[in-house]
């Protein structure tokens, strides 16, 4: 395709307006087609609103620990959950007029409304009012996104069984509060809930909570929740709901219960490729309802792409602006493919996760099915945020630094962080992971001091047994 081209994309979450400006950037003509409000869930239901509210309850942890900080405070603080609501509203506010402003900025045309594949080069769309415009186009580029689950079991009715986008809009605490699922929504939704008064009940049906991270790091979360007052009942699930005027009452597989005044459904998303007429541009779905892609982002379909969500990858908003921009440079005639393979993500609980890579079982796993022997292909370094002089300074001592390496490589394969800005301190573990560097090449970088990623240093050199801060080696490290 040249500059020129016109490119028609379904969708502004954080696939769909990034793709958008990108194309605009090169010299393409955009249309974006939206029927709710630019930003996408990312913006509007999800990352940014919950982390407006869990700052407050970082600050919050911070304020209690003031008498041994040294800070005397005149009276009590208490949480003002309407308040925090409307700070919430205003920063989404902002940044969805931000994005509304670049859009104008670079020239992009956004139309409000719900919009369908007509076929292969047409998006048909019918405005609020109830009118319709055909959007013809080069290249169609597909970024629906992912939406909230619809479980028979787990009616959601916005008043007493509800979903994360509605647990966000609650202007007061609820007395209790049961959260299906103990993944990463869960354990921040518990981690918020809890600070603010809440009696939380976390279940999972796995094992542990964070089923998908490290086993270290679920561990040491599940511990910290706990601490916080949360219930935590894994290996079980909700047998039965019974609403009642004022509570839920949910009965598990062994048949104890609980009643509470709330409950939560946070057990996966839906793709959003039902619907928007993917037969009549011929387009093929997956197995799971995603839309398969090749690394271009290309569809089944020639001049057809998705991104986002709904190709079933990895479902982070920064792997869909990634995507989007990887499938807009193609299309205007720039090679350009994703890693899948060095992705870091920020699991915003208290204390914070940072990750990139393999966990430790994941690697021995891999070391193990490539006939190795796993004891001995892998080998793991830990650091304490205990053992760092910022973090006694600070008053931040809770968490650890993982690193997982390969034997006689020194590849590193997997970076886990769980503590006070862990999701941004992952991006130095990331960088190295993406150029290639080795553990001895980070434990070698000079670190500043005194700073948290001398803990990432630290951990480095453990994996070696050459921590200097460490007391010992750990056994099995």
């Amino acid at each position: 395709m040249t500059p020129h081209s016109h490119i028609a994309i379904l969708g502004a979450g954080p696939g769909g307006y990034v793709a958008a400006i990108r194309a605009a950037q090169l010299g393409a003509r955009v249309t974006v087609v939206e029927k709710e409000k630019l930003g996408g869930v990312c913006l509007n239901w999800g990352c940014i609103p919950s982390k407006a509210l869990l700052s407050v309850v970082e600050l919050g942890d911070k304020l209690k620990k003031s008498d041994e900080l040294g800070l005397v405070l005149q009276g009590s603080a208490a949480y003002d959950l309407a308040r925090m609501v409307a700070r919430k509203d205003k920063v989404v506010a902002s940044l969805v007029k931000g994005i509304a402003t670049l859009f104008k900025e670079w020239g992009i045309e956004h139309i409000i409304g719900q919009g369908t594949l007509k076929n292969e080069r047409t998006i048909a769309v019918t405005k609020p009012d109830g009118s319709q415009v055909d959007i013809q186009a080069d290249v169609l580029v597909i970024a629906t996104g992912s939406s909230w689950p619809n479980l028979p079991q787990f009616p959601i009715d916005g008043r007493q069984i509800l979903t994360s986008q509605q647990m966000l809009a609650l202007t007061q605490v609820p007395v209790s509060l049961l959260i299906v699922g103990g993944g990463v929504e869960g354990c921040e939704f518990a981690s918020l809930y809890s600070a603010l008064g809440t009696q939380v009940t976390v279940v999972e049906v796995q094992s542990r909570v964070l089923p998908l991270e490290d086993e270290d790091i679920s561990s040491v979360m599940e511990r910290e929740l706990k601490k916080r007052g949360v219930t935590v009942l894994t290996g079980t699930t909700v047998e039965s709901l019974e609403q009642l005027s004022d509570t839920v009452r949910a009965r598990f597989k062994d048949d104890s219960a609980v009643s509470v005044e709330k409950l939560l459904v946070s057990v996966g998303r839906g793709f959003n490729s039902r619907g928007i007429g993917l037969e009549q541009a011929g387009v093929r779905i997956g197995p799971r309802g995603e839309i398969p892609v090749d690394d271009r982002m290309e569809t089944n379909q020639p001049g057809i792409y998705a991104i986002g969500d709904v190709t079933g990858k990895a479902m982070l908003a920064h792997v869909a602006s990634t995507q989007g921009q990887v499938a807009v440079e193609n299309i205007l005639g720039h090679r350009r493919t994703i890693r899948y393979d060095v992705i870091p993500a920020g699991i915003f609980t208290l204390p914070e996760i940072g990750r990139v890579g393999l966990t430790e079982q994941q690697a021995r796993e891999r070391t193990q099915m490539s006939g190795k022997n796993p004891d001995q292909s892998v080998n793991v370094g830990r650091f304490r945020y205990g053992g760092l002089g910022k973090a006694q300074a600070t008053g931040d001592i809770t968490g650890f630094f993982k690193v997982i390496a390969e034997t006689g490589t020194d590849k590193i394969l997997g970076v886990h962080i769980l503590g006070a800005h862990a999701a941004d301190l992952i991006h130095e573990a990331t960088l190295a992971m993406q150029v290639g560097a080795t553990v001895a090449q980070v434990a070698g970088m000079i670190h500043a001091h005194p700073t948290l990623a001398e803990g990432l240093m630290e951990a480095m050199e453990d994996v070696r047994g050459s921590a200097i801060h460490a007391i010992r080696k750990k056994a099995g490290g």
